[in-house]
C-alpha cells in the first residue's frame, strides 16, 4: 500500500512540475511578445515624434517653398542684371548685333564702321539693363499669381524645374508687359540713335538685302532669356546649397527634398 501511494505522488510530482515548466514556457513566450511589441511601439513613437522618420511637407508647403525660391531668385537676377554692365560683361547675357544682320555687320566691320557697331551692341545691352530695373515687380506679380498643380513633381526635378514652369507659363504675359519698358529703354539709351546710321549706310550697298529688324522685340526677347538664366542659376543654388536658403520656409521645404534624397 505504501508502495502504491509512494509511486502515486512521484508521478503527481512529475506531472506537476511539467506543468509548471509549461506556465513558465508561456510566460516566457508572452513576455517575449510583449517585449518586442513594445519595442516596436517605441520605435514607431520615435519615428512619429522626429526620430528616424522622415518629415513630412504639405503641398502648400511645397508651393510656397516653390514661390519663395523664385522670389529670391527673380530679385537677386533683376539686381545683378541691372546693374551697369549687367548684360554688357556678362558673357551669357551679352547682347550682340542682331542674327538676321549679322552679314550686315560683317559688311560695315569691313567699311570701318567697327566702331560704330560696337557702339550699336553697347545700346541694346545699356537698354536690357534699364528695362531690368522695372522687371522685378512684373517676377513677383506672375510668381504670387501662378498656380503649382504638382509642386511635388517640380520640387523632385531638375535643378532648375521650378524655373522652367515659370518661364514656360509668363512668358507671353512678361513679353507684353516688358515690351513698352524696353521701348522707353531704348529711346532713353538712344538705341535708334546708333542703328539707323548703320542701316542707312548698310542699305546703300548695291545688291543687300534691306534690314530693318525689330529692335524692340530683339531686345524683349533677349532681356527676358537672360533674366530667367539667372534666375534658373539662383534656384539651383538654392536647391544645391544649404547657405543659400535664407529664410526658414526655403530651409523647411529644401531641407526635406534633401533628406528625401538620403
Amino acid at each position: 500500500m505504501k508502495k502504491t501511494i509512494l509511486v502515486l505522488f512521484t508521478c503527481y510530482a512529475g506531472l506537476n512540475a511539467q506543468a509548471q515548466t509549461a506556465k513558465d514556457l508561456w510566460n516566457k513566450t508572452k513576455d517575449d511578445v510583449k517585449n518586442e511589441v513594445k519595442e516596436v511601439k517605441n520605435e514607431v513613437k520615435n519615428e512619429v515624434s522626429g526620430g528616424t522618420a522622415k518629415p513630412t511637407l504639405s503641398n502648400e508647403d511645397i508651393i510656397h517653398g516653390l514661390r519663395e525660391a523664385l522670389n529670391v531668385g527673380s530679385n537677386n537676377s533683376t539686381s545683378s542684371a541691372s546693374k551697369a554692365d549687367g548684360y554688357l560683361k556678362n558673357a551669357r547675357l551679352f547682347i550682340p548685333f542682331p542674327p538676321e544682320a549679322k552679314d550686315m555687320k560683317t559688311k560695315l566691320v569691313k567699311l570701318g564702321m567697327e566702331k560704330k557697331v560696337n557702339e550699336f551692341e553697347t545700346s541694346l545691352n545699356r537698354a536690357a539693363e534699364e528695362a531690368a530695373k522695372s522687371a522685378a515687380p512684373i517676377f513677383l506679380d506672375a510668381i504670387k499669381n501662378m498656380s503649382i498643380g504638382d509642386g511635388m513633381a517640380i520640387l523632385k526635378g531638375a535643378d532648375t524645374a521650378a524655373t522652367k514652369y515659370l518661364k514656360d507659363n509668363t512668358t507671353t504675359q512678361l513679353t507684353q508687359k516688358f515690351r513698352p519698358i524696353v521701348k522707353d529703354a531704348i529711346e532713353k539709351v538712344k538705341v535708334t540713335g546708333y542703328w539707323n546710321p548703320l542701316v542707312t549706310k548698310y542699305n546703300k550697298i548695291p545688291g543687300v538685302k534691306k534690314q530693318n529688324p525689330d529692335l524692340e522685340a530683339y531686345v524683349t526677347q533677349r532681356a527676358i532669356a537672360g533674366l530667367f538664366l539667372l534666375v534658373a542659376d539662383e534656384e539651383a543654388k538654392i536647391r544645391k546649397d544649404p547657405m543659400a536658403r535664407v529664410n526658414d520656409i526655403l530651409k523647411k521645404v529644401f531641407g526635406f527634398n534633401d533628406s528625401q534624397k538620403k
